[in-house]
């Protein structure tokens, strides 16, 4: 199996949804659901709607990986 790699986009964080989830506006404009990544959880990084995030895209659909909260 090929080793894809996973792309990496900046957004903002419009909506906090249940369980971890956020929805985030890409900075082309596409609006996608995205979950915490894991050392974000392991170290209880808050995010909250208005905050600027850098994730990793899948390849495959249009969810993410939020893996840096930007400042």
């Amino acid at each position: 199996m090929a080793n894809n790699p996973l792309t990496e986009a900046n957004g903002v964080v419009t909506e906090a949804l249940p369980n971890t989830q956020f929805r985030v506006k890409l900075e082309d404009g596409r609006e996608i659901l995205a979950h915490l990544g894991g050392k974000m959880r392991l170290y209880h990084i808050k995010v909250m709607p208005g905050d600027n995030v850098r994730l990793q895209l899948s390849p495959y659909d249009d969810k993410g990986r939020i893996t840096f909260r930007l400042k």
